[in-house]
């Protein structure tokens, strides 16, 4: 049970036929490219191998030298965010089809991974009210990126206006894909109430620009005026990109596309993807048909055979192992199939009923969260915009100081805002969602209410 063999299942003479295939004579001589003073000349030092049995016991002894607290009760958001996954999705991704398998190359035998991704497009347009989208963004920071280049490649002006609340991370991440295409990025302010400056917008566009970019609920958790923005953009001759985080969001807000954005990107995360102490995610990424040729990324279609049975093929496919390098639009498109099928499945199972009713327990608990802690006199929310199940409170003391405090009472409170901005070190963003119970909801606000 416990021979090498279970791990490394070719045999001595498998391996020999191996070599003899190629011509060479022993393992060794696979390394032969490698300088002698290079080579390593001992066996590496490790413990000898384990049956299966062993190695379990020794897993469990280890796993019984474990302290394990009680759960936290968390209030963490910015980008990441703990939503209830129906138990179907664990059940269906787990089936060998789905988890062994990578990328369609050969459509006549990957149907059922081409259909997932069909459905998850399908799906995907639905929730942005968009009529195209693709199944191939690693997460969301990535996928804004490739909507800037997108909107680049359909207007060129080698410059892009963002707001400064779009994700702080997004804007990293935009910045290290743009910095050697000459592209550049011009940031615009924020107004009190926690929404994006559309007159700066307006005038940062007055030098030209691709795009104007925006996110909605924005980091702050507030709710953008995409409509408004939307004619900013157009007014400017600039496509509208819509950045979104949330997108259970979507569950009770107007699609993006349905309010003016040509493309919709971001995180979908929040749709059955586990937190997983940041990854993997998934990106996604939608727009109006002009962008179809445009669009990075794989494309999947519906078609018909002569006899008339529908099948599913790579409709678009635009890395450059498919076509012409220089005709490529992305080399970043591992299809993240697994994350795509398991949003795919949460979305189906809840359905637009399900989906907006978690959308609505969110907001209903961030709307009594907002009440709980702003009616404490330690605590002041800092903006009067709507938001989703986002907010940011004013602390007493650093915020810093207060998540350690707090982390140490069981409350993981929210994420420090001097983390990103400079001047709010009192500042803290707390997230909501409809897996946080009132009474969690109100510890957090007593916990704050006891700070300083």
């Amino acid at each position: 049970m416990g021979r090498v063999h279970r791990y490394i299942p070719a045999s001595d003479d498998e391996r020999q036929e191996m070599l003899d295939a190629i011509g060479l004579a022993t393992i060794d001589d696979l390394f032969a490219s490698i300088p002698e003073a290079l080579r390593l000349k001992t066996r590496l030092d490790l413990p000898g191998p384990l049956s299966e049995t062993e190695i379990t016991a020794e897993l469990e002894a280890r796993a019984a030298t474990n302290q394990l607290p009680a759960p936290a009760l968390q209030f963490l958001g910015g980008g990441a965010y703990r939503h209830a996954v129906p138990a179907v999705v664990d059940h269906l991704i787990s089936r060998t089809e789905f988890y062994s398998s990578y990328t369609p190359y050969q459509p006549e035998i990957s149907q059922g991974t081409l259909q997932a991704m069909f459905e998850y497009q399908t799906l995907l347009c639905q929730l942005t009210e968009l009529p195209i989208a693709n199944a191939s963004m690693y997460e969301g920071g990535s996928a804004v990126a490739e909507a800037i280049l997108m909107a680049e490649r359909m207007s060129p002006k080698d410059r892009v206006v963002i707001s400064d609340l779009v994700h702080p991370e997004y804007h990293q991440v935009t910045g290290t894909h743009l910095r050697n295409l000459d592209i550049a990025t011009e940031s615009f302010g924020h107004r009190a109430d926690g929404t994006a400056d559309l007159e700066a917008a307006q005038a940062a566009l007055a030098g030209g620009a691709s795009a104007l970019v925006i996110q909605h609920p924005n980091f702050f958790g507030c709710l953008e005026d995409v409509e408004a923005a939307a004619r900013v953009a157009r007014d400017a001759g600039a496509h509208l990109i819509v950045a979104v985080a949330e997108p259970v969001a979507l569950g009770i807000l107007k699609g993006p596309g349905r309010q003016g954005a040509d493309v919709v990107a971001g995180e979908g995360q929040s749709l059955g993807v586990p937190l997983s102490y940041g990854g993997p995610y998934l990106g996604f990424l939608a727009a109006r048909q002009p962008f179809l040729r445009n669009m990075p990324g794989r494309i999947v279609g519906e078609a018909r055979d002569a006899d008339g049975r529908r099948g599913y093929v790579l409709t678009l496919s635009t890395r450059e192992q498919h076509i012409r390098r220089e005709k490529a639009t992305s080399n970043i498109c591992t299809n993240e199939g697994l994350m795509a099928l398991a949003a795919a499945i949460t979305m189906a199972a809840l359905g637009k009923t399900g989906l907006r009713e978690m959308a609505e327990h969110s907001h209903a608990k961030a709307v009594y969260a907002r009440q709980a802690i702003g009616g404490t006199r330690r605590c002041r929310l800092v903006h009067a915009a709507p938001c989703f199940n986002e907010f940011v409170v004013e602390l007493p003391m650093a915020a810093e100081e207060a998540v350690a405090a707090l982390a140490g009472r069981g409350l993981l409170a929210g994420i420090p805002l001097s983390r990103y901005f400079a001047g709010l070190e009192r500042q803290l963003l707390v997230a909501v969602t409809e897996l946080n119970t009132r009474v969690a909801i109100d510890r957090l606000a007593a916990e704050l209410a006891r700070l300083g």
